[in-house]
């Protein structure tokens, strides 16, 4: 086990993590914040869902998942379909359009570490996604994608509240 003083830093530079969120965060283009490209990847990796499964997938509440929903699905990026298990629930996909969206983002984001990792080898790079994969999968990641050993979608950050009309 590690010194308490090795746990400490850890934390530390977790919490510095936030600057590299913020620099995928300016990556994105105007017509698709950070909300919307959290709905996407979501999709992309968990698959069709509902938006209470969605909801809990952002940790917002169901008013801001409503209102990151409806912008996806506004520039068509994502499709509503009524839940064939009950009615009156509809059922969030992913359309085609929104699949290139995220593939632009996918592209966007490995261009940008691509460029401020330029310095560091190949095998450093790798030791990072195999260090950070080992620490999501001991905080219990809980991934059923539908489709077990698809790559992840390209990191997005994390949404933030939409603004509330006054």
């Amino acid at each position: 086990m590690a010194a308490r003083g090795q746990y400490e830093e850890l934390a530390r530079q977790i919490s510095a993590v936030g600057v590299v969120k913020r620099g995928i965060a300016r990556l994105l283009p105007t017509e698709c914040p950070s909300g919307a490209a959290a709905v996407l990847a979501l999709l992309d990796r968990y698959g069709d869902m509902r938006l209470s499964r969605l909801a809990e997938h952002l940790a917002v509440d169901m008013s801001v998942t409503s209102r990151h929903v409806a912008h996806v699905v506004e520039h068509g990026w994502v499709e509503r379909s009524p839940d064939p298990g009950d009615r009156r629930s509809r059922i969030l996909r992913l359309t085609p359009s929104g699949r290139e969206v995220l593939d632009d983002l996918g592209q966007r984001t490995t261009d940008l570490f691509a460029d401020r990792l330029r310095e560091w080898s190949d095998d450093e790079v790798g030791q990072l996604v195999t260090l950070l994969a080992r620490l999501r999968t001991s905080f219990g990641d809980g991934r059923t994608h539908h489709q077990p050993h698809a790559p992840l979608p390209a990191p997005v950050p994390a949404p933030e509240p939409a603004p509330t009309s006054p």
